[in-house]
Order: structure tokens, then sequence, then C-alpha cells
């Protein structure tokens, strides 16, 4: 065991449901072992420009249940070079802080990463990103909520495009990957999904449109990833309407799945990161990812987060083929 007097809990990059259920984990859990915890608050650039409260278990009351993070984030710049890692390390030592909670995504952990490598301070990761695109972990906290509002919009979207006979496209977040538009997809019954994983030529999309007219498909429904190859939705019913005069309906999703009240497995999966993160810091680990997997609790190295891709799963992409037709 690692004597930990202080910690400290950052979040950073995107806002995730799920993030302030995650700090009142790691804050209670601490405050159980006799540690005392620290806020850093605006992710990296507040840890840069020494923005830390304390935070007692009253502090996280009445937080489980609200989306965002009450410690705000950013994406900073200044930790992008080595002189601002410098400077984040002088503050962890000023403030004598033992141990740092990092709530984030690849892009944070790969900072993460690198403040191990030049100042020797341990650090812990837990995943909090919608895209649930990070290796060494089943799912990320906030994409389950995400899932669950896109599908809501897209439930609505779908009895519109019944009324009126149209076809839509919805466009979701994943830039680099389509977790969210795959699950969306299938549950709300979309007739073909646009992924970066997968590819499909947009004469493959135009004669799938004419085969579902064939078929007597009075309105359809198209999921994308906003990062697939074809282009984002406007782009995509752009060019069909360029080749195939098809008049397509687009709606942008946008940051509406950042957003809202974490579901039950948010917050169940939030809890038990956070409870972990801190017993992994007393054991002495650093530089490491606290996962879920095969409903086991799982240590990933941090590079491995990011070196690593994390696959769609390729049931998921059958079912979806055999139960859009």
């Amino acid at each position: 065991m690692t004597k930990m007097k202080k910690i400290a809990v950052l979040t950073s990059g995107g806002d995730a449901p799920g993030m302030n259920a995650c700090i009142r984990a790691v804050v209670r859990t601490a405050i159980n072992e006799g540690i005392a915890v620290f806020g850093i608050v605006g992710g990296y650039e507040g840890l840069i420009n020494g923005d830390i409260i304390p935070l007692s278990r009253r502090s996280v009351s009445n937080l489980i249940q609200k989306g965002g993070t009450f410690l705000k984030t950013s994406r900073s710049e200044a930790f992008m070079h080595k002189a601002g890692r410098k400077r984040a390390a002088e503050v962890i030592r000023e403030w004598e802080i033992d141990g740092l909670v990092v709530i984030g995504g690849d892009g944070s952990f790969r900072g993460a990463h690198a403040l191990y490598l030049e100042h020797k301070i341990p650090i812990v990761g837990i995943p909090g990103t919608i895209d649930n695109d990070i290796y060494g972990t089943d799912i990320t906290i906030g994409y389950d909520t995400a899932v669950a509002t896109a599908l809501d919009s897209i439930d609505k979207i779908r009895d519109t495009a019944a009324s009126h006979d149209r076809l839509f496209i919805v466009e979701v977040m994943g830039r680099h990957s389509g977790f969210i538009a795959m699950e969306a997809g299938i549950c709300g019954g979309a007739e073909e999904i646009l992924v970066p994983e997968t590819q499909l030529s947009l004469e493959d999309l135009g004669n799938l449109i004419k085969s579902w007219a064939r078929a007597g498909k009075t309105s359809s429904l198209i999921v994308v990833a906003e990062g697939d190859e074809l282009g984002d939705a406007h782009e995509i019913a752009a060019k069909l309407h360029e080749k195939y005069h098809t008049i397509c309906h687009v709606c942008v999703l946008g940051h509406t799945q950042r957003g809202g009240s974490p579901t039950a497995t948010d917050r169940l999966l939030a809890s038990r990161l956070g409870y972990h993160a801190v017993y992994a810091l007393k054991e002495g680990k650093t530089d490491i990812m606290v996962g879920w997997m095969n409903n086991h609790v799982t240590f990933i190295p941090l590079p491995e987060t990011w070196e690593k891709k994390k696959p769609l799963d390729q049931e998921l992409m059958k079912i979806y083929r055999v139960l859009s037709t």
C-alpha cells in the first residue's frame, strides 16, 4: 500500500453524463479511507493555473443525477507543451498532492501519461467519454446516456418521417467511432447505419435507397456518425440529391447527446470506477486506466487505451444488416 494523504480529481476534454457521479465516488471513497480530496476546476488548464478547491462529502451531495461536470472542463493548449506540464507538476507538489485521478477520454489520458513520464506524478485515469472508443473497457462513462438521448430523438423523427413519407438522415456524434450510431441505429430501426469503421460507397447507398422504394417503404431513416467517410449528414444529403435527385431531410443531434441526467447504467459505472480508482492509487498503481470488461474491473496501461483500437461489435453489425432489410 502507498501512503496517500491527499489526492486530486479533474475532468478533462468533452463532458459526459456521469462525470459528477464519478467525482462523487472518488471523493467519498477517499474520505472513507482518511484521504483528503481536492477538486481541480477547469481540467488541465485549471491545474496549471492552480484553480484547486477542497472537497468534502457534502461538496458532492445531490450531484449523482446531474449531467455535465461541476468541476468544469477544458481543452488546454498549454498542457500540450512541456512547460505547461512542468507548471502543473509544480502546482501538484505545492499542494502536497500524492496522486491524481483524471476523468476523460484518450486526449486526457495522453496528457496524464506525459505528466507521469516527465514528473512521476502518480496518476489513474477513468474513461469518461460518450464516444465509447477507449480500448480496455467495454463501456465508458456517458455512453449509455448518449445512446438513450439519441434514440429518444430518433424515435420522434421516425414518427415525422412516417407521417410525411420522408427519408431522414440523422447525424450522431462519433468522429472516429460508430458506437453511438450503431447502437442507436439498431434500437431505432434504422434502414442504414453509416460509421467510420465500415465503408459504403455513394453508389451503394443510392442503390439501397432505390431498393427501399421498390420494397414499398414510404419512409426511411439513415443514422450516420459524424466522422463517416462519406461525410456528415448535410454532405451526404447534398451528394444524394446531386447524383440521384433524392430528397433527404437532415437532423443533426449534436451536443444534446452530451447533456442530461445520466442513466442508471452510467451512474453505476461511474460509482464503481471512481471507487476502484482510489484504491488503485492506494495500492501504488499508476499510469493506468480503471476499466470495466466482462463484468470485472480492469487496469490497463494508459498508452494501450489509445494505441490499441477498440473494434465495433461484429455481431451487432451482422444483426443490423439482417434486421434492417
